[in-house]
């Protein structure tokens, strides 16, 4: 077995015997229209468990693997995952101030290891992410991070809007970096508990996110392109943040 195989599993008892063993995993694909008795007794895992997965083509399988996969497929996360309402509290219990950093659709492996790396070297208490339009959490965002995603948080959340409303609750403020606001990073008073909201490059923070968010904040630019890489953009604002809390 090489490193690449270590990340994954196929085959409905193995996949069945890994979640019962506890690991975590990071998104399970199953084959169409897959019906038989020992699938449905992987389906109640998958369902009780609330496991992230996707119906695919066997195509998509048989690219995977070449083995007997029975229909599905599973990669397995490198790290622990956390939930968010186990983790505030922690931090507050510390007698520390949060600082979070909020992923609304940062798919790419690369950017989310950059921004765990920048999120550890600054202090960031924890990572919250969805479960869909996620990135993989794999050896590649393991490495990109150095190391970082072993020693900062990661929170995965079923329902990233209720999650949101659980921060608030909190008493953590939004504060949503976006270009669709007047006010500059500058703007906001991170000294209170906060949560950084980033979104994806391609579409920026999701609307009802914003209107959720106390603080929309525009990172100043001033050449003729229009947005910097979802990673540089987060750091950039973490360390004025940062910047703010000295």
């Amino acid at each position: 077995m090489n490193k690449e195989e270590k990340n994954f599993i196929f085959g409905i008892r193995p996949i069945i015997e890994a979640i019962e063993e506890g690991k975590t995993i990071d998104k399970l694909f199953i084959q169409k229209g897959l019906h038989n008795d020992l699938f449905a007794e992987l389906w109640k895992l998958v369902r009780l468990r609330r496991i992230n997965y996707k119906h695919v083509p066997i195509e998509k399988i048989n690219r995977l693997t070449r083995k007997n996969h029975q229909g599905v497929f599973a990669f397995i996360s490198p790290i622990d995952l956390h939930k968010i309402e186990d983790i505030i509290p922690q931090i507050y219990e510390k007698g520390k101030n949060p600082l979070i950093l909020v992923l609304d659709g940062v798919t790419d492996v690369r950017n989310f290891g950059a921004i765990a790396r920048t999120a550890e070297c600054a202090g960031v208490d924890t990572i919250l992410i969805p479960e869909q339009a996620a990135a993989a959490i794999n050896a590649d965002a393991v490495k990109t991070s150095a190391g970082a995603l072993h020693k900062i948080p990661i929170c995965r959340t079923w329902n990233l809007k209720l999650s949101l409303e659980f921060l608030k609750e909190s008493g953590l403020q939004l504060v949503s970096c976006t270009e669709k606001t007047d006010k500059d990073m500058y703007s906001p008073d991170f000294t209170n508990p906060t949560a950084i909201i980033m979104g994806s490059e391609e579409d920026g923070v999701s609307p009802e996110y914003l209107k959720m968010s106390e603080h929309k904040a525009k990172i100043p630019m001033n050449g003729s392109i229009a947005s910097l890489n979802v990673s540089v953009a987060t750091s950039v604002i973490v360390y004025e943040a940062l910047r703010q809390r000295k």
